[in-house]
């Protein structure tokens, strides 16, 4: 019998991203259920990033910390027809470092051992002395990589992307499911689908089911759980979905 067999688990990955997840779940036996608690939207202002493509030749190093803002950047790119070559690109894993190959035909020049800020900031500090570093990124976004590489003496231009926001219709979708069949798991894979989870149960009057299993993608993902008040049940091995369903898989055992 597949190890997750019966068990129904809550994917909040935005809407049109969460498929890789749902495979994985399903070839482990388990019965994926999407609600994005995230919804991707342009930024306030074009104006950083627009600026940024322009001048991209003069800057040494250009780092994506996630899929959306590699896809938002070169979106953006074909909107200007500008056609992006980068000096040198670093990404924080490997769905990043797909995107980019996607993206761009490329390869990346550098990607952590560990999929986290942490982890990327540590492996860049030996190029970061005088380099001129473009991070792209979301709208809201922690500050541990522009300030690491700032310390290390790089000059960190920051451009955002993308918003996350809360789609529309989840609220409804979650009182739902809830309130018919509540997920035997919920999958967390971001600190945002964490926090959006959070304010789409509050808006929804909704509280986490009992003995649901909270599994997280990562530590970082972790931390924001905790905050929230969301203690993870798992934390996946390393920063993919590959081991986020592995997690869930050792969660199932124990029950």
């Amino acid at each position: 019998m597949p190890p997750l067999s019966g068990f129904r688990v809550l994917v909040t990955r935005p809407a049109g991203q969460g498929s890789k997840l749902a495979e994985l779940l399903a070839a482990a036996g388990a019965t994926p259920i999407l609600i994005p608690a995230i919804g991707i939207a342009p930024p306030a202002s074009w104006c950083a990033l627009d600026a940024a493509l322009t001048a991209l030749r003069t800057f040494d190093w250009l780092i994506f910390t996630s899929a959306n803002a590699v896809n938002a950047f070169a979106a953006r790119a074909r909107t200007l027809g500008i056609s992006p070559n980068p000096t040198k690109l670093a990404v924080i894993g490997p769905a990043t470092a797909q995107a980019v190959r996607a993206a761009f035909g490329r390869e990346v020049d550098l990607m952590p051992e560990q999929f986290v800020a942490e982890s990327l900031a540590a492996a860049l500090s030996a190029e970061a002395g005088g380099a001129s570093i473009l991070l792209v990124r979301a709208a809201v976004a922690r500050d541990l990589l522009p300030q690491a590489l700032g310390r290390a003496g790089a000059t960190v231009t920051i451009a955002e992307a993308y918003r996350n926001v809360i789609p529309d219709g989840s609220p409804a979708e979650l009182q739902e499911l809830f309130r018919a069949h509540p997920p035997h798991a919920i999958t967390f894979t971001s600190a945002s689908t964490a926090q959006n989870l959070s304010a789409l149960l509050e808006a929804a009057g909704l509280r986490l089911p009992d003995g649901v299993v909270l599994a997280s993608i990562g530590p970082v993902t972790s931390a924001a759980m905790r905050e929230l008040g969301m203690e993870p049940t798992v934390e996946a091995a390393q920063a993919t979905m590959v081991e986020l369903v592995a997690a869930l898989e050792r969660a199932a055992e124990r029950q």
